[in-house]
C-alpha cells in the first residue's frame, strides 16, 4: 500500500474498491477485517485489530460450495471425478490469486512492515487467501446470494471456457509415461528451458523428450508447464505414429 493510502487510512480507498468488486458493504467492518493480514494486526498498537485468517476459512467453504453448484449445474452429465478436478483447478491458489489481481486486492490489503518489504502484495498464496476472505466478508454482510453473485461474475468466463474433453483435468504426464512404456521407449525427460517474467508473475517453458520427439509447453508453474508439454508431445506422437 502506498504511503498516501496509509496516511489517510483504509476507509479512504474503500468506495473505489467497492465499485471494482460491484458490491457495497452495509457494514464495512467486515471488509476491513477481510483486508487485514495477520502481519498487520500483530504490529498494530490497538489490541482490537483482528486479522482475516478465520475469514479465509469461511470464504473457502462458501467458494467451494458455490463453485461446486455452478459446475454441477453447468455439466450435469459429468461424473464426480471430472467435476472434482474442474473444481480443484478453479479454486487453486494461482486461479484465486488471478481473481484477486483482477480486483487489485493487493493494493488495499493492510500488511505489516516485514511482509510489505518481502513483496507480500504480489504473493500468490497471500492473494488467494485474501480473495477467500473477501468472499467471507460479502457472505457475512449480504448473505449467500451476494457472495454467489461475485463468484459467478469472477468465474463465469472460466467455466464457460472449460473443455470437457481437455486433458487439463486429467494427467497428461501419466498418459505420456504409459505411452512410452507401451512402446518400449525411455521414460519422458522434462527440462526447464526458460523462465520469463518477474517472480510474482513468472512463466515457465519446459521441454520434454520422448524418443526422437521433442515438445514444449508453458505455464505459470513448472507442474502446469510439464502437463502442457506432455499434452503437446501426445498430440505430436499421435500425428506422427498414430494413436
Amino acid at each position: 500500500m502506498t504511503e498516501a493510502l496509509y496516511s489517510r487510512g483504509l476507509d479512504g480507498d474503500l468506495p473505489d474498491f467497492e465499485k471494482r468488486i460491484g458490491y457495497v458493504f452495509g457494514r464495512r467492518d467486515y471488509l476491513r477485517r477481510a483486508l487485514t493480514h495477520k502481519s498487520y494486526s500483530h504490529e498494530a498498537k490497538e489490541d482490537n485489530v483482528r486479522h482475516n485468517e478465520t475469514y479465509e476459512f469461511l470464504g473457502d467453504a462458501v467458494l467451494g460450495f458455490v463453485i461446486g453448484d455452478l459446475l454441477f449445474q453447468h455439466f450435469p452429465h459429468l461424473d464426480e471425478g471430472a467435476l472434482s478436478k474442474m473444481k480443484a483447478y478453479l479454486v487453486s491458489a494461482p486461479s484465486l490469486a488471478s481473481k484477486a489481481r483482477t480486483y487489485d486486492l493487493g493494493e488495499v490489503i493492510l500488511l505489516g512492515v516485514g511482509e510489505e518489504k518481502t513483496g507480500g502484495r504480489q504473493k500468490d498464496s497471500l492473494l488467494a487467501n485474501l480473495f477467500e476472505a473477501l468472499i467471507a466478508a460479502i457472505y457475512l454482510d449480504g448473505g449467500i446470494h451476494s457472495a454467489r453473485q461475485l463468484i459467478e461474475r469472477a468465474f463465469s468466463e472460466d467455466i464457460r471456457r472449460i473443455d470437457q474433453q481437455d486433458l487439463l483435468f486429467q494427467d497428461y504426464k501419466t498418459a505420456l509415461q504409459e505411452l512410452a512404456q507401451a512402446r518400449g521407449l525411455l521414460l519422458p525427460d522434462y527440462n526447464v528451458v526458460a523462465e520469463v517474467g518477474p517472480d510474482h508473475d513468472k512463466t515457465f517453458i519446459i521441454e520434454v523428450k520422448l524418443g526422437s520427439l521433442t515438445a514444449r509447453g508453458e505455464g505459470s508453474s513448472k507442474k502446469e508447464a510439464q502437463q502442457q508439454a506432455a499434452k503437446q508431445a501426445l498430440s505430436e506422437f499421435s500425428g506422427r505414429y498414430g494413436s
